[in-house]
């Protein structure tokens, strides 16, 4: 079941960022990189804005980040989301991965519990017709 009701609409896939979904939907977690000079991106950009190389790989993110930012929503920004209410949404860093940030949702926690620091393990989130969304859970949650 999703985390999300499923009236809530799903991404669409635009031009750069069709790998990162496509990896998503096999439940990798994958960053974009460029393959001359290594500098990491997200969201994927079609050219490095370090070296302005075009070339592009795709490097595997650890299954472990830690909450950069977050803030706690209370007001339905779509109907879908009103009974969900409220829950978070993160800014989330991952240090083996200099520079890469990502914004998703800690689940599996009382928002009034979530914490800038705070080390967060990956789950992929189904949310129907082969797509998978990555959301996040507080490590504690996890080994109690």
């Amino acid at each position: 079941m999703s985390y999300f009701p499923k009236e809530m609409p799903r991404p669409v896939p635009a031009m750069n960022d069709t790998e990162f979904l496509r990896g998503c939907a096999e439940r990798h977690l994958r960053f974009q990189a460029c393959a001359a000079c290594g500098m990491l991106r997200h969201p994927p950009m079609p050219i490095c804005s370090h070296c302005h190389s075009t070339a592009e790989k795709w490097v595997e993110a650890p299954t472990t980040a830690k909450v950069y930012s977050f803030t706690v929503v209370h007001h339905a920004s779509h109907p879908a989301v009103k009974a969900s209410l409220p829950y978070v949404v993160a800014l989330l860093e991952f240090p083996a991965l200099p520079g890469v940030r990502l914004v998703s949702n800690i689940t599996h926690v009382d928002p009034s519990e979530v914490r800038i620091g705070m080390q967060v393990d990956l789950w992929w989130d189904d949310i129907g017709e082969d797509m998978f969304l990555p959301r996040f859970r507080p490590m504690e949650k996890i080994k109690a």
